[in-house]
Formats: structure tokens, sequence, C-alpha cells
């Protein structure tokens, strides 16, 4: 019973790392209705950022604002040269499009920063009493962290004039720019605000498994799979099925398949999520007339 505790809490704390990129695909889904394949590949370079900036001097929550704002301007730049030619493009274009910003990130990770691993720091103090024996501070801190980001975005895209102008333009664009909504800066914010998170869940996932260009390849695929068991258009919803594919993965690698093959865990679930209910548990359901 004790190792089922231990797992189930494990489970959260990398349930919230999950939930945290799964919150970026979201908030790319919501302003685009794409699914952006490099969001992992994004969120280790912006680290990368973040280790340079530390690195050189600069303390470490300085640092951290300024990898956000680099990284958000990053994914405006990102929408404004590289994906702007396909706005009238087939959706398999766009797929092709940033499976390519997945490699080129990769690719110039390694060449900048070399393939070797690197520690990062922990803005969470390891010596801090934890009030339980079952998550560290750092992972108490991600678990908080995602929570306040997560409320923050939910705010954002509910309750402010610009993340409703957002969530119109994906919806219509035709509509929203006729009535006078700019479809393309409104593109442009959401995959800025999705880098932006995305830094997040990279610098905090950095310390747990080291820095190196392919940090982010599993976990993306457990995060899609959070994303999509939640609902692709609910924040929410990433938060939950982030904690449950991390509780699932963890239970399920250690009593039944064993860790060497978690991952197939994440693949079943999108399959299933797919299959059974494409929606999601909180995702809302669209018809269209074709």
């Amino acid at each position: 019973m004790e190792g089922l505790i231990q797992q189930v809490f494990a489970g959260l704390a990398n349930g919230a790392i999950y939930a945290a990129l799964g919150i970026a695909l979201v908030i790319i889904y919501q302003a685009t209705h794409h699914i952006n394949f490099a969001q992992g590949e994004m969120a280790m370079f912006s680290t990368y950022i973040a280790w340079s900036l530390i690195n050189a001097g600069i303390p470490y929550w300085w640092a951290f604002a300024a990898t956000i704002v680099l990284s958000f301007v990053g994914g405006v730049a990102i929408q404004r040269i590289v994906l702007r030619p396909f706005d009238h493009a087939p959706a398999l274009s766009v797929i092709l499009v940033s499976v390519g910003l997945l490699l080129v990130f990769n690719s110039l990770a390694g060449w900048l920063f070399t393939y070797t691993m690197k520690s990062f720091p922990s803005p969470f103090p390891a010596t801090a009493p934890s009030p339980t024996s079952y998550l560290s501070m750092h992972e108490i801190g991600i678990i908080a962290v995602t929570g306040a980001m997560l409320a923050m975005v939910y705010a954002f895209f509910r309750l402010t004039p610009l993340g409703l102008a957002m969530r119109a333009a994906a919806e219509n664009p035709v509509s929203s720019a006729l009535s006078g909504i700019n479809v393309g800066r409104m593109l442009a914010t959401g995959w800025g605000l999705a880098a932006a998170v995305g830094a997040v869940a990279g610098m905090l996932v950095a310390p747990i498994v080291f820095l190196d260009p392919n940090m982010m390849s599993g976990i993306i695929i457990y995060s899609l799979a959070a994303a999509l068991l939640g609902g692709i258009t609910n924040p929410w919803g990433a938060m939950v099925g982030g904690f449950i594919v991390g509780i699932v993965e963890n239970i399920a690698g250690a009593y039944l398949l064993g860790t060497e093959v978690k991952l197939a865990i994440a693949l079943a679930i999108i399959v299933g999520v797919l299959l059974v209910k494409p929606a999601g548990l909180f995702g809302q359901r669209s018809v269209k007339r074709v």
C-alpha cells in the first residue's frame, strides 16, 4: 500500500509537468485549431536560453522572467515569419511545418549547446522541509506553478477582451475579420503565449531530467495525451488529463508493464481517446456542416 501511495504522488508530480506543456498545446489549438508538434522542442530551446542567462551571472528569477519574454517574442516571430505564408494552406501543410520546426530546434540546440547533459538549477530550496514525505519541494513547486499558470490562462481566455478575440478568430476567422478583429495578430499572440507557457514547463522539468536537446521528446507525447484526454479545447481539462496520465503511467509502469514501455501507455491513451471520445473528457463537441 505504501508503494502504491508513493506511485500516485509521483504520478501527480509528473502529471503537473505534462499539464504545463499540455496547456501550451491547448493555447495553440484555441488560437489556430492546429496542434503544434514542435511545442516540446520550443520549450527545450527556451530552457537553454534560461541556462545561458543564469550561467552569465543573471539571478535565477530575472533569467526566468527574461526567458518568458524572449519566448513570447520568439513565438510571435515564428508565426509571422514561418507560418503566416501557410494561413490558407491545407491542415497537413501546417502539420508538416510544425514537424520541420521540431527538427530545426532540436538540431540548432545540439549545434549551439552540444548534446551533453547539463544540470539546471531549481528555484525551490532542496533543504526546506517538505509538508509530505512523498513529494520534494521542487515537485510541490511544479504543481503550484502549474495551477497558478492554469488559472491565469483560463482567466485570460474567459475574461479578457484579447482572449475572447483570440477564441473568436480561431473559431471563425472570416466573421472575426469583418467584426474588426485583426486575425493575424490574434494568431501571433496565441503562438507567443504558447511559447511562453512552454518555456515555464521546460524550466520546471529541466532540474529533474537534466538539460539536453532531447529532454522533451517523450514528455511532449505524454502532454499530447493529457491535452487530448482532458479536451484539447479546455485548459482545465489539460491539467486534469495531465494528472490522470501521470498517475496511470506510474502505476502501470510499476505494477503492470514495466518502466521500459511506459511510453506505450501515452500512445494507447491518444489512440483510445481519438477512437472513443475525440472531444476528450471536458472538451466541447462541435458539429460542422460540410
